[in-house]
C-alpha cells in the first residue's frame, strides 16, 4: 500500500470552511472547483467523506483529497 501524502496549513482563525481551505491548499483554483472536489464525494474530513463545502475545519481536523492528507493546525503551533 502507498503512503499518503501529507500537508500541513496553518489557520490564524478558530475554523477555515472547506471550500476555502480546498483553494488555500491548491487544490481548487475556485470556489466552483472546490465545490465539484466535494459534491464529487472526493473530500473526506476526519475520515469520513464530506458532502458539505461550507464545512467548519478546526485545528487539529484532517482533510483528504487526491491522495493528500491535509493537517490542519493554528498559526500558533509552528
Amino acid at each position: 500500500m502507498k503512503n499518503k501524502t501529507e500537508k500541513s496549513i496553518f489557520i490564524a482563525t478558530d475554523y477555515i470552511k472547506l471550500d476555502s481551505l480546498l483553494k488555500f491548499a491548491g487544490f481548487a483554483d475556485s470556489g466552483g472547483g472546490a465545490k465539484v472536489l466535494v459534491q464529487n464525494g472526493d473530500v473526506s474530513v476526519n475520515g469520513e467523506i464530506c458532502l458539505m463545502r461550507g464545512k467548519k475545519i478546526h485545528s487539529g481536523d484532517t482533510v483528504e483529497t487526491s491522495g493528500v492528507r491535509i493537517n490542519v493546525l493554528k498559526e500558533s503551533e509552528k
